[in-house]
């Protein structure tokens, strides 16, 4: 029984595991078979979805062919529009062009016709002159033979030949001219001595200003105003110790005189003569007058002129427009605020020279730094104390060359009074510019009103001349030029007028050098081209 039950076990389980394993595998198929129905449904989906973008492309690329098609048709319609236009504007032009060469042969055909009357007038006037030319050849052969009698019949008047009558003529003229040269030497000479005293009195000043002398002039004192009677007791101090100690300090004689509330401060150096100056109010405003005080105020009144100097030389640097210049050179520049020259101050001279030779340079296309900075130094000599000998352009030259100045610069500065030869363009610019500097109006001692006046004198006289149409004074007359009339005044009056214009101004005016008299006669020849 056991055993059967054991085999009926084993049945069992054997009937169960291939019941299981035939369940399973249906199972399985099942899940197949649903996948590949699912994947089967994606895939047709997928197909359906394609062919209608397919159809929907084939759609828009027929839709876009007709498009093309359209715009093709207009394009094509579009181009032979404006080719029409095209054609049609050349023609138009073509037209316009045969007018205008119409137009230009009808030009040119009556410029023909004028040119052919032209030339008929022409030869016209060819005939006339031809006539015209014999009648003058007939009239100075008529005209020499009357000059021949005439010169017979004066011949045998004055009992002189023709060539008897030249020599005298000749003679006389030479005379005349031997006696204008003898006054041009004359004068020359006299403007010589003049110049050279001129010279000899600015060489000295020079050297006085720059050499302390027991000597007084007028360019050398200063008056300061006293603010009563009783400041000049304190000045003088108990027995004269306070302006003792003063002059001492300061090296300035002072004056005390009877001039009513003024004291003057003497000396020829000008930087000395300002220190004292300030000295001397800085005690009067403060009222305390011994030597220490003397002491403290020129201790102070001499920094600020040292400060002044340093300004002044700064400033005028700036102004003229310079870099890189050596700080002792601004300095010794700085001085020169307190030189005068002829009543002009050497500091603005040479400011002013600067920028005429600035000014000159650059039309000559020169280096207007170098220019200008051979100008602005060229009386820096004037600056320096009597520690060394010689013109002051020298000394300037040898002052700038030991502080490193170019050598076109230290040439210009001592050849501007030629005391060397200049050897450069830019030191004859600078000798140029010097020489406007001093000789313009009003610059030195002449006044603008004397310079006015001679100049309208000059003029006046050359115009009450017969024949003279325009008078110009120039070059702050020392010439004039004296504009004629052509029909009135021919080539020998014009030599004798110019004669006669300078013996009339060298008998009324007075006048330092010489006074040219250039006369100038212009023919002018107008025609008119039709």
């Amino acid at each position: 029984m056991e055993l059967i039950f054991g085999v009926i076990t084993v049945v069992v389980a054997l009937v169960a595991a291939g019941v299981g394993y035939w369940l399973a595998r249906w199972r399985m198929q099942q899940r197949i078979s649903l996948h590949t129905q699912q994947q089967n449904a994606e895939t047709q989906r997928v197909l359906d979805a394609t062919r209608r973008e397919i159809e929907q492309l084939t759609q828009q690329r027929a839709q876009l062919e007709r498009e093309c098609e359209t715009l093709k048709r207009e394009a094509s319609l579009q181009a032979r529009e404006e080719a029409h236009k095209i054609i049609e504007q050349a023609e138009q032009e073509a037209r316009e062009k045969r007018a205008e060469i119409l137009r230009l042969e009808q030009r040119l055909l009556q410029r023909e016709e004028l040119l052919e009357h032209r030339f008929e007038l022409l030869e016209q006037k060819e005939h006339a002159l031809m006539e015209r030319e014999a009648l003058l050849t007939k009239k100075q052969g008529e005209l020499r033979e009357l000059m021949h009698q005439r010169r017979f019949e004066l011949e045998r008047i004055s009992g002189m030949s023709a060539e008897q009558a030249r020599e005298l003529l000749l003679k006389e003229i030479r005379d005349e001219i031997e006696h204008e040269a003898a006054i041009l030497a004359r004068q020359i000479e006299e403007d010589a001595r003049r110049d050279a005293e001129r010279r000899a009195r600015e060489v000295i000043l020079d050297t006085v200003q720059r050499c302390v002398v027991d000597h007084v002039a007028q360019n050398t004192i200063t008056v300061i105003h006293l603010p009563s009677e009783d400041i000049k007791g304190r000045i003088i101090g108990r027995e004269g110790r306070n302006i003792r100690h003063f002059e001492h300090i300061t090296g300035v004689d002072v004056i005390i005189d009877d001039t009513p509330e003024a004291v003057v401060l003497s000396s020829f150096e000008p930087i000395r003569r300002e220190i004292a100056r300030i000295t001397m109010l800085n005690l009067i405003n403060d009222g305390r007058i011994h030597p220490a005080r003397i002491e403290e105020e020129y201790e102070r009144a001499k920094n600020e002129v040292e400060r002044r100097i340093w300004q002044t030389g700064e400033e005028a640097v700036l102004q003229v427009g310079l870099t890189g210049v050596h700080p002792e050179i601004v300095r010794t520049l700085g001085k020169l605020r307190y030189r005068t020259s002829y009543a002009q101050n050497v500091l603005d001279h040479s400011i002013e020279v600067a920028m005429l030779a600035g000014l000159l340079g650059a039309e000559l296309k020169l280096d207007t730094r170098v220019v200008k900075r051979a100008a602005l130094f060229h009386d820096i000599g004037k600056a320096l104390e009597n520690t060394t000998e010689g013109p002051h352009a020298l000394i300037g030259m040898e002052f700038l060359r030991r502080y490193g100045e170019s050598e076109i610069v230290c040439n210009a500065v001592g050849a501007h009074h030629h005391d060397i030869e200049p050897a450069s363009l830019e030191a004859h610019v600078v000798i140029i510019a010097d020489s406007i500097s001093a000789a313009r109006p009003g610059a030195r001692r002449e006044s603008l009103q004397q310079y006015l006046r001679r100049m309208q004198e000059l003029e006046r006289i050359a115009l009450s001349f017969d024949g003279v149409e325009k008078v110009y004074a120039i070059q702050a007359g020392r010439e004039v030029r004296v504009l004629v009339k052509p029909n009135e005044v021919d080539d020998l009056r014009a030599h004798q007028l110019a004669r006669d214009i300078a013996h009339k101004i060298q008998s009324e005016l007075e006048y330092p050098g010489q006074v040219k008299v250039t006369v100038v006669r212009e023919v002018r020849a107008h025609h008119i081209a039709h």
